[in-house]
């Protein structure tokens, strides 16, 4: 008997589905879950982990906060524990009767860490088990066929490069965050997390913040006209663009005239190459500009490549691979009614010539589909998610877009004007991928010499903006270009923040107070925790354990060795950081003036848990406010106008709202009328 480890459940029971001769049979072993099936060579169990079974933790002794010596932390023993008891009995179970365990765990650094962390407990149960790696990007029948008639040896130095970094990060985020969350007093759920990674990232947003805040928006001045020429209007602008001198702008918007005379015509083919293939970043980046975040985004493909809808979810790589039978993929796709028009537009292509990255890895393909998913089997969010890789494949095998722009001079008066136009020459890529929207301009026919006629002019006042801040796109190639995590942990890095509240907004990532807190704090006091060099260092050392050029020990104690020297520069200036770090959040949980005295309203904590505002001047003043209990709560420093109680924003990840603190305030009459409304039907059902 064979026994095969997955990493989940969906993905064992399709291993099995694609081995098994007949029937696969779900079983139970204890409270674990297997599947049992007879395959051409012998009978086999497939065990599915649930990811990691093990946690990576410090002894016992090192469990209580205050007590702890933060050096003596630094260097202490890491322990790997069982965590999924039911699963690690199961496998012991079933090693002790197989002759042969396959791991088929994802085929990466992690899925190989998983592989071999299961495959420990095995061993102890049966030392002389055979063991076997099987690697695949797909779980479909080929893929799962071709690999398991492949089968080749476990990557230990894979593995341990992620055990590395499992531990690096758990003595980095266990040392510093309790050094902060001692300093500052606070424990318990309120702690102060830092990590050598979430830091650097977290002070690159503070960097933009901080960016914007020293911004000085400076006036400049832009002057349009809307033109008319047979009965078609359109808009032309000063050639200067940007007028920063009012006098200068004020003059030329002076040389007005009824008619505008063409001065020149030009046009030129404008090329759009189309898009290469996904690798994770791109995939994840263009996910956000959708409504997701890069944290449900990657789940999603997880969940597609489970199911045998898509491919690995986590590659470098821009070049499909030879072996990829682009028309056949076309072809199941092809069955699928939103996609058969465009499907078959493709297929009716003599030769599919797909569009090819920088980057080409031999170790997964790029993300596409590897088969048909009918709507009604995915769920809302499922079906977009797959419908963009569905898409992004369309739009690799598609033609560039061409279109045709048109810049036409003016004068009105003396002074030059233009108007630009676009025409769609060849859609290409473009009819297929509607998530890079193309738009035409249409300018009237015209000659050099028209009078056109002047409609209008308009002198507009602006100012410049200060830097946008990061969209979490943006964000994920800013750290793919630093060497920041990598393509299976930056989205997971990001989710952190979030979880942790330094940063809210959805669309544009805005640090909180504390965040400013913490980054100033350790920048201040030149902890290089903060440094994005820093860690892409670790990143590059992880490298060198998958190449066999440093061990795991040597790489994990060089990094000990690191944090010790920033402790001890931390501790020589504990009660400076403390200070500041306690002033910051004081002020952080402060969201403006009370309105029964001359205290403030501040966040506070119930003794069950529950999150309100009360008075600065307590017990004196006994004034509180019900909070929301979830999302980020930002003060915006004004007064409800209705009750005069300070106004808060309420940010999560997907939404925001304004509102005033006050429960009875006039301001909230809609919202209580809304929750009445759905109480009633309750009411009624109860009565009848």
């Amino acid at each position: 008997m064979k026994l095969i480890i997955s990493e989940k459940a969906i993905a064992g029971k399709n291993l099995a589905t694609h081995l098994a001769l007949g029937t696969v049979s779900a079983v139970s072993i204890g409270a674990a879950q297997s599947f049992k099936f007879s395959g051409s060579d012998g009978e086999y169990v497939v065990v599915p982990l649930r990811g990691h079974i093990s946690d990576v933790e410090f002894p016992k002794k090192y469990s209580h906060w205050v007590g702890t010596d933060l050096k003596a932390l630094t260097n202490a023993e890491i322990l790997y524990s069982g965590r999924e008891i039911a699963i690690i009995s199961a496998l012991k179970k079933v090693a002790k009767d197989a002759d042969e365990v396959i791991i088929a765990t994802d085929a990466d650094r992690e899925g190989e860490s998983i592989g071999v962390e299961a495959l420990n407990y095995v061993k102890e149960a049966n030392p002389k088990i055979k063991i076997k790696r099987a690697y695949f990007s797909a779980i479909t029948k080929k893929d799962i066929s071709d690999a398991f008639s492949k089968l080749t040896d476990v990557d230990y130095n894979f593995a341990d490069s992620a055990d590395s970094r499992r531990e690096i990060d758990l003595i980095w985020g266990a040392v510093l965050t309790r050094f902060l969350s001692l300093v500052t007093g606070r424990l318990g759920k309120e702690y102060l997390s830092v990590g050598r990674v979430q830091t650097p990232t977290l002070a690159l947003i503070v960097k933009r913040e901080k960016e914007r805040n020293a911004f000085k928006s400076k006036k400049y001045w832009e002057l349009k006209a809307i033109l008319e020429k047979n009965s078609k209007q359109f808009e032309a602008e000063h050639k200067n663009g940007k007028f920063w001198d009012k006098n200068e702008a004020e003059d030329a918007f002076a040389a007005k005239d009824a008619f505008a005379i063409v001065q020149e015509i030009k046009s030129i083919k404008r090329i759009l190459k189309r898009p290469t293939p996904f690798n994770t970043t791109d995939f994840l980046r263009q996910a956000t500009t959708i409504g997701f975040s890069a944290g449900q985004a990657m789940e999603i493909a997880e969940q597609l490549y489970q199911q045998g809808y898509t491919s690995y979810p986590r590659t470098d790589n821009t070049v499909y691979p030879a072996t990829i039978d682009l028309r056949k993929i076309l072809e199941e796709i092809s069955t699928v009614s939103e996609f058969n028009k465009e499907a078959n537009f493709l297929l009716g292509q003599k030769k599919l010539e797909p569009s090819t990255g920088k980057k080409e890895t031999k170790d997964h393909p790029p993300i596409y589909p590897v088969t048909a998913a009918p709507k009604s089997k995915l769920s809302e969010k499922q079906w977009k998610i797959y419908e963009l890789i569905v898409r992004r494949f369309f739009a690799t095998l598609s033609d560039d877009a061409v279109t045709e722009n048109q810049s036409v001079d003016f004068l009105i008066g003396k002074e030059p004007y233009v108007a630009r136009g676009q025409k769609i020459l060849e859609p290409g890529w473009k009819a297929v991928y509607p998530y890079s929207s193309l738009t035409e301009v249409f300018l009237p026919e015209m000659k050099q010499g028209d009078k056109v006629k002047v409609v209008d002019t308009s002198m507009l006042d602006k100012e410049t903006q200060p830097p946008a801040r990061y969209s979490q796109s943006a964000l994920l190639k800013l750290m793919e270009d630093l060497g920041i995590g990598t393509k299976s942990t930056r989205h997971t890095i990001i989710q952190k923040l979030y979880n942790r509240r330094y940063i809210v907004g959805a669309k544009a990532v805005e640090p909180s107070k504390v965040a400013f807190a913490v980054i100033h704090s350790l920048e201040s006091n030149e902890v290089d925790v903060v440094e994005a060099k820093m860690t892409a260092l670790l990143e590059q050392e992880m490298d060198l354990i998958v190449a066999g050029k440093k061990s795991k020990k040597d790489v994990v104690d060089e990094s000990r060795a690191l944090l010790l020297e920033v402790l001890e520069r931390m501790l020589e200036k504990k009660d400076k950081i403390g200070s500041e770090l306690r002033v910051a959040l004081r002020e952080d949980s402060v969201v403006g003036p009370c309105d029964k005295c001359d205290g403030f309203l501040r966040t506070l904590m119930s003794r069950n848990k529950k999150r309100f505002l009360g008075c600065t001047n307590y017990p004196k003043c006994t004034n509180t406010y019900p909070l929301p209990q979830k999302g980020k709560v930002v003060p915006e420093d004004k007064l409800c106008e209705k009750c005069g109680t300070p106004v808060i924003k309420v940010f999560g990840q997907r939404y925001r709202f304004e509102m005033c603190v006050n429960p009875d305030c006039v301001t909230k009459a809609d919202w209580k009328s809304k929750s009445n409304a759905k109480k009633e039907p309750e009411k009624a059902t109860e009565e009848n």
